[in-house]
């Protein structure tokens, strides 16, 4: 019987010929992700009572979250990374400013094809889009690594999605990955590897596979995948920091279910408060009204989303009384941004850009939410209280319809933009 995905990258990294499913392994994680929660992992990492991370080379820390420091609390907690990373010789360490550790660690060149990446984050599973196993950890799980470079891993049973025909514009990767965790349920995959396969997929672009692999995790999957082709390896060229070899499911691989989508025929959709599976076609609450959209985030905030949400605000206003925060990915997706003009463009229309890092998405700073408000976001969590008041609604879309709502100051179908 052949094998999936993550079989071949588990049992590689193990040193096995091959692996069963449920088979708990040791293995050596190629590369370490932590962001603004490293200082609480120095303070498990201490309590080992090792003196010096053991492989620095291992580990990237970015500073995102709360960035630039909000309060005192956080430039306390910067400063204590600042000095670890320092401390132990971790130079992979990117400060305030340089963008959202999911969209750095693939522009650095250390999400490749084939590679093993865990990250105390829950959305480090967005690298399976380069074909990478990456999979969130706990923050004393990454403190072990610190202390040791190995952990424990358990064999995942696989699902494929089978995505077949192709998204109509504007219809997006975002409005799929919502109709298929609004299918299966938040936890309909849980543990699971998940594989995306299909004519559709083969035609997406490099960041719309991010994002269904950033969304894995809201289905409950232990990672995301997407076979690498032609167009990770043309991102990966001038990037990628060593070689690399992809690994690919066989002929032949065991899945524990497949499940077939038709993107031909879908419509945008959107999930309402208070669940990312709470997810509906956008007829369903077309008119609602909002006071905010958030266009960015780890999910949502490259410049194919950018340039998308600007086609449609082009020469038109943001709403009255509606607020439009925009979030670039990273550093290099402002500037780029700048130089296409459509930051112009969307202060032109009255929106309010914000520095590269995960601001409002955590409900910590930049764009939190007051009782009764109402926001259309292209994050990835609804959850109540994320995004600051419990008595907030917040609901999630793709670029284009975030871009359409906050122009009628009520959720809006994009496809009348089209």
């Amino acid at each position: 019987m052949g094998q999936t995905f993550a079989q071949k990258v588990l049992a590689g990294k193990a040193g096995l010929d091959r692996i069963e499913v449920g088979r708990i392994v040791e293995i050596e994680p190629d590369v370490c992700l932590s962001h603004d929660n490293t200082a609480a992992i120095a303070k498990f990492f201490a309590e080992i009572g090792v003196e010096r991370v053991k492989d620095p080379d291992k580990f990237v820390v970015v500073l995102d979250h709360v960035v630039p420091a909000a309060e005192e609390k956080y430039a306390q907690n910067h400063k204590e990374i600042r000095e670890f990373v320092a401390k132990n010789g971790i130079e992979r360490f990117y400060d305030v400013g340089v963008g959202i550790c999911h969209q750095v660690l693939p522009e650095k060149g250390f999400a490749l094809p084939g590679r093993l990446i865990l990250g105390a984050d829950s959305h480090t599973t967005t690298y399976g889009a380069f074909g990478a196993f990456s999979a969130g950890i706990g923050r004393s799980e990454m403190a072990v690594l610190y202390a040791t470079s190995r952990i424990w891993l358990k064999t995942p049973a696989s699902f494929e999605m089978a995505v077949n025909g192709r998204l109509a514009d504007p219809v997006t990767a975002k409005d799929l990955v919502l109709h298929i965790i609004g299918s299966i349920g938040a936890d309909g995959a849980l543990y699971k590897s998940v594989e995306y396969t299909g004519e559709a997929i083969e035609a997406m672009s490099l960041g719309s596979r991010m994002v269904l692999c950033n969304m894995a995790i809201e289905m409950g999957a232990k990672n995301g995948y997407c076979a690498p082709d032609d167009k990770i390896y043309a991102f990966l060229e001038s990037r990628a920091e060593t070689e690399y070899t992809p690994v690919f499911p066989d002929d032949g691989a065991e899945y524990e279910r497949v499940l077939e989508f038709d993107a031909s025929s879908l419509e945008p959709q959107v999930a309402k408060p208070h669940t990312v599976d709470n997810v509906s076609p956008i007829g369903d609450v077309v008119g609602t009204p909002i006071h905010q959209g958030l266009l960015g985030t780890c999910t949502n905030g490259r410049i194919e989303d950018l340039r998308l949400a600007a086609k449609i605000l082009d020469g038109r206003k943001v709403a009255d009384g509606v607020r439009l925060l925009v979030l670039p990915a990273s550093q290099e997706i402002l500037i780029d941004a700048l130089r296409e003009g459509l930051i112009d463009t969307f202060v032109k229309a009255g929106a309010l850009l914000l520095n590269p890092g995960c601001g409002p998405c955590l409900g910590a700073h930049q764009g939190v939410l007051a009782p009764g408000e109402v926001c259309l976001s292209t994050a990835n969590r609804n959850f109540k209280g994320r995004m600051g008041s419990p008595d907030a609604d917040i609901y999630l879309g793709s670029p284009a319809t975030v871009a359409a709502s906050v122009v009628t100051g009520v959720i809006t179908d994009p496809r009348e933009f089209f």
